[in-house]
C-alpha cells in the first residue's frame, strides 16, 4: 500500500513537472509566435520602406537622367549658339573690311571724276583757245587753207579727247553712285549682323544662365 501511494506521488510529481514543462513551451511558443509577428510586420515594414526606397531611387535616377539630358541640350545649344555667334563676328568683320574697302574705293572714283572734270575743263579751254587763233589768224589763202585743215584735225582731236574725257567721267560718276549704293546697302547689312550678334549673345547668356541655375 505504501508502495503504490509512493508511485502514485510520483507520478503525480511527473505529470505535474510535465503540465509545467507544457505550459514554459506553451509560453515560450507564444512569446516565439509574438516575435515572429514582431518580426513578420517589421520584414513588411522594411520592405515597403525598401519599397518605397526603390520607387524613390528610381525616381531619382530618371529627374537624374532627364536632368542629363537636359544638360546635354543646353550644352549643344550653347555651342550652337557660340557658333553662330563666332560666325556672326566673322561675317561682322567680313563686313567692316569690305565696307572700308568700299568706301577707299568710292575716294577714289570721286578722285578720278574731279580729276576727268578737271581735264574736261582745260580741254574746253584748249578748243576755245584754238578757235580764237583760228579767228584772229590773217594768212594767205593757200595756207589759211592748210592751217585750217590742220585746225580742224587738232579740233577733232580735241573734240574727241573731250567726249572721251566726259565719257571717263559719266562713268566715274556712275560708279560713285553704284559704290555709294553699295555702301549703303553693307552699312544696313552691318547694321543688321550687329543686331543679331547681340541677340544671340543675349541668347547665349541666357543659356548659360540655365545651366548654373540647374
Amino acid at each position: 500500500m505504501i508502495g503504490m501511494s509512493s508511485l502514485s506521488l510520483h507520478a503525480e510529481g511527473e505529470v505535474a513537472a510535465l503540465n509545467r514543462r507544457i505550459q514554459l513551451l506553451e509560453e515560450d511558443l507564444e512569446r516565439s509566435e509574438e516575435r515572429l509577428n514582431t518580426a513578420t510586420t517589421k520584414l513588411a515594414e522594411a520592405s515597403q520602406a525598401a519599397d518605397e526606397s526603390e520607387r524613390a531611387r528610381k525616381c531619382l535616377e530618371n529627374r537624374a537622367n532627364m536632368e542629363d539630358d537636359r544638360v546635354g541640350i543646353l550644352e549643344t545649344q550653347l555651342a550652337q549658339a557660340k557658333h553662330i555667334a563666332e560666325e556672326a563676328d566673322k561675317k561682322y568683320e567680313e563686313l567692316a573690311r569690305k565696307c572700308v574697302m568700299l568706301e577707299n574705293d568710292l575716294e577714289r572714283a570721286e578722285e578720278r571724276a574731279e580729276a576727268a572734270e578737271g581735264k574736261i575743263v582745260e580741254l574746253e579751254e584748249e578748243l576755245r583757245v584754238v578757235g580764237n587763233n583760228l579767228k584772229s589768224l590773217e594768212v594767205s589763202e593757200e595756207k589759211a587753207a592748210q592751217r585750217e585743215d590742220n585746225f580742224e584735225e587738232q579740233i577733232k582731236e580735241l573734240s574727241h579727247r573731250m567726249r572721251e574725257a566726259e565719257a571717263r567721267a559719266e562713268f566715274a560718276e556712275r560708279s560713285v553712285q553704284k559704290l555709294q549704293k553699295e555702301v549703303d546697302r553693307l552699312e544696313d547689312d552691318l547694321v543688321a549682323e550687329k543686331d543679331k550678334s547681340r541677340m544671340l549673345q543675349a541668347d547665349m547668356e541666357a543659356t548659360l544662365q540655365d545651366i548654373q541655375n540647374m
